[in-house]
């Protein structure tokens, strides 16, 4: 399955703001990724639970986080990026 549309909050678009350049190179490779195979081994994808139950997440690397939702088979919608505490 590859995305087609990905949206940007302006939550996601301001947190990604806050980091250098090379974390964003980071954070560009993986999103390339992710936007081939967003189930990919390597962004350990995963549907999250309680009042983000309608949301998911992959990982960047051991800290970072992006939080997303799917809105049709080939559109996500970025929500947020950051580590853990983007889940409160």
């Amino acid at each position: 399955m590859k995305i087609k549309n990905v949206y940007y909050s302006s939550g996601f678009k301001q947190s990604l703001n806050k980091f250098s350049l090379k974390e964003k190179k980071i954070i560009k490779n993986k999103l390339n990724i992710f936007i081939k195979n967003p189930f990919s081994p390597q962004l350990r994808t995963h549907k999250l639970t309680g009042k983000l139950s309608n949301y998911w997440s992959f990982s960047i690397n051991y800290r970072l986080r992006v939080l997303f939702e799917f809105i049709d088979s080939q559109t996500v919608g970025l929500v947020d990026i950051g580590i853990h505490s983007i889940y409160r």
